[in-house]
């Protein structure tokens, strides 16, 4: 794995991380190099994206939740559904769950290379054809699935429906209608309430100079624009 950069608690996108003592800090190099080796869990399959807390406050597993993402600014509530899927599993569902979208869609890079401070970057790109974006996605699966600074979103271009393939390798999608991904999650994934996802406790990210450049050249091929928030 590369360089780890450690978050806690970011559920949604625009979550704010909480800190607090971590297992981490008291870990032995030894003890954190076993860890990190460690990416099977049951039959759940982590990418070389993430891993959880020494202590694991959250054990990975296969499933989806429908939940509610509440605007602090707005007050609004938008419904929300977030799914993991084991890596052997994970692009194909993501690039099935692109259908509900239609022809045209809008995309948002999101990477966090550069920034050491939970902060990230937003590279965006209107009215792409969606046969050619996912050309271009597949060109870059490992890049997507195994980057831990890495991110991409895709939003119709008409009404809010979105969806997100974020940094810790979670599909969220949000609109007021998520009718067509519950079809398509309930043939793949079982439903749970109960559900605990990596963001819900503390973990680390890994990523190294090579995904950058390779974010580098996804952002050439789509013809992104960057825009800091």
């Amino acid at each position: 794995m590369g360089f780890l950069k450690r978050l806690t608690k970011d559920t949604f996108r625009d979550g704010s991380p909480t800190k607090s003592r971590s297992a981490f800090d008291t870990a032995t190099t030894k003890q954190l190099e076993e860890h990190l080796r460690i990416a099977r869990y049951g039959s759940f399959l982590l990418t070389e994206a993430v891993r959880p807390s020494m202590d694991l406050q959250v054990v990975p597993s296969a499933g989806w939740r429908r939940d509610t993402y509440r605007d602090p600014e707005t007050g609004t509530k938008i419904p929300v559904i977030m799914a993991a899927q084991t890596k052997e599993r994970l692009f194909d569902l993501f690039i099935d769950l692109l259908n509900p979208f239609g022809d045209e869609v809008n995309i948002v890079l999101e990477t966090s290379h550069e920034d050491d401070q939970n902060g990230h970057q937003d590279i965006y790109r209107e009215q792409i054809d969606l046969p050619i974006l996912k050309s271009t996605l597949f060109d870059f699966e490992d890049l997507l699935t195994n980057d831990g600074c890495t991110g991409i979103a895709i939003m119709h271009p008409r009404y809010p429906l979105e969806i997100q393939f974020d940094e810790h390798k979670l599909l969220i999608m949000y609109g007021h209608d998520l009718d067509a991904f519950e079809q398509i999650l309930e043939d793949r994934l079982p439903l749970s309430d109960t559900i605990r996802f990596i963001t819900e406790g503390e973990h680390v990210h890994s990523t190294s100079d090579e995904y950058s450049r390779q974010l580098d050249e996804l952002r050439m091929r789509l013809s992104c624009d960057g825009d800091e928030d």
